[in-house]
């Protein structure tokens, strides 16, 4: 016996044995669980016991949807999650500026004008301010709107001349000028302006950001990190895990989503051999993920009606119904699952349709498609989704921000049949949670905390935001365990503390279970655990 772990109090997130105190493992695989005396009858010389101290063990999280390159790749950037108003977006770039010298681009990510008292997006005038020797870009904390300086519109060659980019958006002023706003696939223009990342770059990200995540209790991540390169360089991602596997320094499970956005490169991908599941128990390919629309707070988000505070549009749909029939078609024929980015019930429509088409075309068995966000819904889209076994990821702590926009984007209506957690599990739909991180913070217990309340992370509001749709203790964290694990096809190797599974674990300070729910976000990560050893420990 390598360890046992024992004196704890044990949720397992398995309903054949919900509780016990300890929980023996041996070559990183659980053996057995159960009451203190029954385990450690198993120890040996040899074995290394660990103490819980009363505290609670769980299985490790699993973050269902992030980008863990993109997260590691802000950690190098300017932060500007917690900028208030235009002039503190400013001041931030010019000391980041100041601090970093020889910078060929500056690049910022997390500011989110819904918050502010002057709701306007920054443009090329604003960003002006802080330089117009380098180019530069800000990137929206939803990652779907980015603005630019002059310098940098040089650089890319937009100009009053450009014309519009199919699934996405450039904006213009009154005169005809741009104002160095982009959205959706108009994006691409500045990314691929902007230095290539070498696979040494993508690994130092990687490191870094999976690192952090093990101290919130994350022992897997279903990642999309192509997004985070220029299109068709997805091989140095790939290469880049590789490596990091080959020198035993990955510190995390990583499922990929892939990010192909156009048919020919899906093409290029399967012909080289890629498909669901391919890899080794720390890194595989998962699933195509596909952007069929934006976000809500930039208004890319595409609907079925039009935005109650904007009346003359719906959103953006990144692709014809036709481009995403075909990209999820080929996908299924190949036995390739889709992962779709849909926030807009309009989006969420349009994936429904391509995918019950894509199984009568090419009908496999036990095929997990997957609907990531699912903010924007109603009944009968979430009954669509049940029908057919589609997975929805859903990211809880998304409404400590959104749920003040909400009815002003889309009115009481739709309000209330969103964001509809509780709705998808009593319906039976298999629910994975996840955090999108960069975009919010990826600290679990908020997301548990936001699922069971309905409240944003200050206790607003009394009784929650629409809190039919709150989900007890139990459906939260077995989202972000069996949920996660069931979304990447492991509901027998983990997302449960059971014999025969990897010994992926995770301790807190406090049984969330059993203090008020308040006191949920306040809990914190002890240790964390994969394969049997200990890889995070609180100091």
């Amino acid at each position: 016996m390598d360890t046992i772990f024992y004196n704890g109090i044990i949720r397992t997130m398995d309903k054949a044995i919900p509780e016990a105190e300890a929980v023996a493992v041996k070559d990183g695989i659980i053996i057995h669980v159960g009451k203190n005396e029954d385990v450690l009858k198993l120890k040996t010389e040899k074995t290394e016991l660990v103490d819980l101290k009363g505290n609670l063990m769980l299985p490790g999280f699993t973050d269902s949807h992030m980008h863990l390159l993109s997260y590691g790749y802000s950690l190098e950037k300017v932060d500007l999650n917690n900028a208030k108003s235009m002039d503190e977006l400013i001041q931030l770039g010019k000391d980041f500026l100041k601090a970093h010298e020889g910078l060929t681009w500056l690049q910022g990510r997390g500011w989110n004008t819904d918050d502010w008292d002057d709701t306007k997006f920054p443009d090329r005038y604003d960003l002006d301010k802080i330089t117009t020797e380098i180019p530069m870009f800000y990137t929206r904390a939803c990652g779907h709107v980015i603005a630019v300086n002059s310098k940098a519109l040089e650089v890319i060659g937009v100009n009053r001349e450009t014309k519009q980019i199919p699934g996405g958006t450039i904006a213009f002023d009154d005169a005809g000028e741009p104002l160095g706003i982009f959205t959706e696939a108009a994006r691409d223009l500045v990314y691929d302006a902007l230095p290539k990342l070498t696979v040494g770059d993508i690994k130092r990200m990687l490191v870094a950001g999976a690192e952090n995540a093990l101290a919130y209790g994350i022992t897997s991540v279903h990642s999309d990190d192509f997004e985070a390169i220029a299109a068709g360089e997805y091989q140095k991602v790939l290469d880049a895990y590789h490596e990091l596997e080959k020198e035993n320094a990955l510190p995390i499970r990583v499922y990929e989503q892939c990010l192909l956005a156009t048919k020919p490169l899906l093409d290029k991908f399967l012909s080289e051999g890629h498909s669901t599941n391919e890899g080794t128990p720390m890194f595989r390919i998962g699933t195509l993920k596909i952007l069929c629309d934006g976000s809500l707070g930039g208004k890319t988000a595409f609907l079925n009606q039009p935005y109650e505070n904007d009346k003359s549009t719906c959103g953006v749909a990144s692709l014809t119904q036709d481009e995403l029939n075909e990209l999820i078609a080929t996908a299924q024929k190949a036995g390739l699952m889709a992962s779709i980015h849909v926030i807009g019930d309009g989006a969420m429509k349009m994936s429904l349709n391509a995918i019950e088409r894509a199984q009568q075309l090419y009908p496999r068995a036990d095929m997990r498609h997957s609907l990531i966000h699912c903010q924007i819904t109603d009944e009968e889209l979430l009954r669509r989704c049940r029908d057919i076994n589609v997975i929805c990821h859903v990211q809880p702590a998304f409404i400590d921000s959104d749920m003040y926009i909400v009815r002003d984007y889309v009115g009481e209506k739709r309000e209330n049949t969103s964001y509809a957690w509780k709705t998808m599990i009593d319906m039976g739909i298999p629910v994975a949670g996840g955090s999108d991180s960069p975009v919010i913070d990826f600290n679990v217990m908020n997301g548990i905390y936001c699922a069971v309340t309905r409240k944003d992370l200050k206790g607003n509001p009394e009784g929650g935001w629409l809190p039919h749709q709150k989900m007890s203790v139990e459906e939260a964290v077995y989202a972000y365990t069996m949920g996660g694990a069931y979304a990447s096809y492991d509901e027998g190797k983990k997302g449960s503390i059971r014999n025969g599974k990897y010994a992926d674990l995770v301790v807190l300070d406090r049984d969330i279970f059993s203090i008020s729910e308040e006191e949920i976000k306040k809990a914190e990560v002890l240790s964390t655990v994969i394969n049997g050893k200990t890889v995070f420990r609180k100091s």
